[in-house]
């Protein structure tokens, strides 16, 4: 069947500051994407939220994160890279489940390089078949990442029962943190204690449980005000608040600005 590209959504290859364009909470904040990410760090170092825990990298990284994956970054101070954003829909050859990779191998962190750069040029040029050579460039990168990640797991230790419980809790932030679901509900429906719960989050990843719900919520209300001309009150029953009052505490006390004054901030 010949190639056809309009039911594509469109690839994209963006520098680190792409991930951000409204500001570091865009990163900073626990949150999740309707697209697959994957992170090429080129120099420097920081730390992500990615599968369940909160660790460190460092340059000739490759941080992957299937659509829907809950993740924060923390970039220090000359961290350079690049990121591929790929549709959900998009059927490319990447890794099913998130991915952290050190790459050592030279001819392979010169591959990866050279394809991302490749791909960006693509986007930037669009020249005849431009959609086709980003996928398949992608399908290179897809390809790269899974054997990678096939040598990676062959060595890998087995998660344990706190990872586990962690990476459950993370998947149900994602999914319901716009529905009216208790911290106790949480706890409830992954068979643990809410105390027990806030304990493993807090070692696994250095934020309690409320804390990555809270910063969920956060990223989806900042979403709405910035992206949306939804009314306020609109927004604050969209994510389950009690009251437009108590949704406009929310965003005072996490951002020290009422929700009108941050709406209007980002759009001068």
């Amino acid at each position: 069947m010949p190639y056809d590209p309009s039911p594509l959504e469109e690839i994209q290859v963006v520098p680190l500051s792409g991930l951000h364009p409204d500001g570091p909470w865009q990163i900073g904040l626990a949150h999740d994407r309707d697209m697959h990410v994957l992170v090429w760090i080129t120099r420097g170092q920081g730390r992500v939220l990615l599968d369940g825990t909160r660790r460190g990298f460092g340059a000739h990284n490759a941080l992957f994160v299937p659509a829907g994956g809950l993740m924060s970054f923390e970039l220090g101070r000359g961290c350079l890279g690049q990121a591929l954003l790929v549709p959900a829909s998009n059927a490319m050859a990447l890794p099913h489940r998130p991915q952290h990779l050190r790459i050592n191998n030279l001819g392979e962190q010169t591959n990866l390089t050279a394809l991302m750069d490749v791909m960006k040029t693509e986007q930037t040029s669009r020249a005849t078949l431009w959609h086709r050579a980003m996928q398949a460039n992608g399908e290179l990168i897809g390809i790269l990442l899974r054997r990678q990640g096939h040598n990676d797991e062959a060595t890998a230790p087995k998660h344990n029962a706190s990872r586990r419980l962690t990476q459950a809790y993370c998947a149900r932030v994602s999914q319901y943190f716009g529905e009216n679901i208790t911290m106790a509900d949480h706890a409830a429906a992954l068979g643990v204690t809410a105390t027990h719960l806030t304990r493993v989050v807090k070692a696994e990843t250095g934020t309690t449980a409320a804390g990555l719900l809270t910063e969920r919520q956060l990223y989806g209300a900042r979403r709405l005000l910035i992206d949306s001309d939804l009314p306020i009150q609109e927004i604050a029953a969209r994510l389950n608040f009690s009251s437009p009052a108590y949704f406009t505490r929310f965003i005072t006390k996490h951002t020290n600005q009422p929700p009108r004054a941050l709406r209007k901030r980002s759009r001068i």
